[in-house]
């Protein structure tokens, strides 16, 4: 791990390639796993206000489900405030267009009617942030239904951290990211 200003920061996202492949993977991630997207509280309040605006852009199955469980819960399994998932597995939010998922919440933001873009855990995946202590961990969520990704980020020579630049800033800071950038250059002369 790194230590880049109050966050520590894995070795991976400097080191990997990563950039998503929606037409390889169809954006499994919106539909994979055994939970919602992880939600910051703020973030709920900011769906909970754009809600109308969003229910336009979102599907029948989103729509019943949304009316039945609401869009996010408390994940038993470790408390974390999570969207909630439909009976397919994929996040209330998700819509299909063309076999591939879209994001209701983007595209209401795509469309001007929202500013939120989408949560900052969906924005930057596959980095994960958690709190340890004083610090924000930042880690590379290693998952197969990437793999597209990160063939393609080998293919195109793009590190996940330029990838992913737009979330990074959000969730840390320009200020951050110059830094990141600089130890990212060292890092990769040292590995040279």
């Amino acid at each position: 791990m790194l230590i880049i200003g109050e966050s520590l920061v894995s070795e991976d996202i400097l080191e990997k390639k990563f950039v998503c492949h929606l037409e390889k993977c169809k954006g499994a991630c919106c539909i994979s796993g055994d939970r919602g997207a992880p939600l910051l509280e703020n973030e709920q309040d900011i769906i909970n206000k754009d809600l109308e605006r969003i229910i336009p852009f979102m599907d029948a199955d989103g729509l019943a489900h949304l009316k039945k469980f609401n869009f996010s819960e408390i994940d038993p399994s470790d408390g974390e405030l999570v969207t909630t998932c439909r009976e397919d597995g994929a996040c209330v939010f998700v819509v299909y267009d063309d076999g591939k998922t879209q994001c209701a919440i983007e595209l209401a933001n795509a469309a001007g009617k929202i500013d939120f873009k989408k949560p900052i855990s969906c924005h930057l995946y596959p980095i994960r942030a958690a709190k340890y202590g004083d610090y924000t961990v930042l880690n590379y969520h290693k998952w197969d239904i990437c793999s597209p990704a990160c063939n393609f980020g080998e293919s195109l020579n793009e590190p996940m951290y330029r990838f992913l630049k737009e979330p990074l800033i959000l969730k840390m800071g320009p200020d951050w990211y110059e830094e990141l950038e600089a130890v990212a250059k060292d890092w990769s002369e040292k590995s040279d």
